[in-house]
């Protein structure tokens, strides 16, 4: 169906009407008005045109001052402590080895006298009742030539 067809109706269409909102004024706390500048205490605008061909307008930014640098030592001081500690450690660690040296020493040394003490008294011991001394108070056996007949002894 063409708008020139001769059956044609037009169509008509809503018409959406807009109306604009009010801006109300803040309630809050009005700004501080701005304080006109003295021209020679003012900050000088600054222009950079970019290689697009902008141009960029602003204030220059005095550069922070960074506070003084401390220097730092050329080694750490952790690495110092580790080194120390290490030190300390192999000390201890020799000495702790020569302890031992001694006391493995003076274990074989008591082990020594106390076996040589026991040979010395277990040779008093043996001398006292094996010995072949003069004893007095005891037995003499005096054995003489003896005859055995048919199994008896005669004497």
């Amino acid at each position: 169906m063409y708008p020139d067809h001769p059956g044609h109706r037009p169509v008509q269409r809503a018409v959406e009407v807009h109306h604009p909102t009010p801006l109300t004024p803040p309630t809050g706390p009005r700004p501080a008005p701005l304080v006109p500048v003295r021209p020679d205490t003012a900050p000088a605008v600054a222009s950079i045109v970019l290689p697009d061909g902008r141009i960029v307008t602003g204030y220059a930014i005095d550069p922070a001052h960074p506070g003084p640098v401390t220097t730092k030592p050329p080694v750490s001081r952790t690495a110092v402590n580790v080194a120390l500690g290490g030190i300390g450690f192999l000390a201890v660690s020799g000495g702790l080895l020569l302890l031992t040296t001694f006391i493995t020493a003076l274990t074989a040394l008591i082990t020594q006298l106390v076996i040589l003490a026991a040979v010395i008294f277990g040779g008093w011991i043996a001398v006292q009742l094996f010995g072949a001394g003069d004893r007095q108070g005891g037995t003499t056996v005096t054995i003489r030539k003896a005859v055995f007949k048919r199994n008896h002894f005669h004497g």
